[in-house]
């Protein structure tokens, strides 16, 4: 048996070390998949973490179009109009459901709203269907600020990075890059 030079072990300690920490990073960036990640616990909720259908916030233009627009989503139809790339449910396309801003050359903003709240995992599937703004503060907590009037209400969460817009039937929530 040969026996292998301290800098030959070492090195391949490091590649072990750089590998592991490369797919904890990804695990880390799949956690807030607004689609599939089942997320319960308001203080989990990083707003520059969330993702849409594999878009967080800060990624490219050219990505956010590759994986909104030119890999077809089942049930969804995804159509660019000025800075946004809006998202439809095809069955039911009364409006859009959810989608991004694009700004100097990158996703700046996500939004999602009531209908999409089938598509939704966790705690914001039950924000989308809130019946109240105390129902959507039940479920987060208290926000940091916020103007409540006749119309709605308007709740920011900004140390967790986003807001949520309550007008009665209409709920959005959006994240935004600090």
């Amino acid at each position: 048996m040969h026996a292998y030079p301290a800098r030959v072990m070492s090195l391949s300690v490091v590649v072990v070390m750089v590998c592991l920490w490369l797919s904890a990073g990804e695990v880390l960036a799949r956690k807030y998949e607004l689609t599939r990640n089942n997320i319960q616990n308001p203080a989990d909720i990083d707003g520059t973490q969330v993702s849409l259908y594999g878009v967080k916030l800060g990624d490219s233009e050219v990505d956010a179009i590759e994986k909104l627009i030119n890999q077809r989503i089942p049930g969804v139809r995804a159509e660019q109009e000025g800075v946004f790339i809006m998202l439809w449910d095809q069955s039911n396309p009364t409006g859009s459901m959810a989608g991004v801003e694009l700004r100097d050359g990158k996703v700046t903003l996500i939004y999602i709203n009531n209908r999409f709240a089938y598509k939704t995992r966790g705690i914001f599937r039950r924000v989308l269907t809130a019946q109240s703004a105390e129902e959507i503060r039940e479920l987060l907590g208290p926000e940091d600020w916020g103007d409540v009037n006749v119309m709605g209400a308007m709740l920011h969460y900004e140390r967790q990075g986003f807001t949520v817009n309550y007008l009665g039937r209409d709920i959005n929530v959006v994240f935004e890059l600090p």
